[in-house]
């Protein structure tokens, strides 16, 4: 499912924040984990903090190693 023009911007403003965090981190994988991410979240009955949230599961995947798909 593609997200919509609202949910393209969360994406990227959180793993804008997120590679100016981590900027030894890999910007692919940490697209990825923003993206797995949002994947998780994206049918959350309540969207104001879902750029928080999607946040924290990021740096949650990022620091488990889990942010990539294991086909790539």
């Amino acid at each position: 499912m593609v997200p919509s023009e609202d949910e393209a911007l969360t994406i990227r403003q959180v793993a804008e924040r997120l590679v100016k965090a981590h900027p030894q981190l890999d910007v692919g994988l940490v697209r990825d984990s923003v993206q797995t991410a949002f994947e998780e979240l994206r049918y959350a009955r309540v969207r104001t903090y879902l750029p928080v949230l999607m946040e924290r599961r990021a740096r949650d995947l990022l620091a488990s190693g889990e942010g990539t798909d294991p086909g790539t």
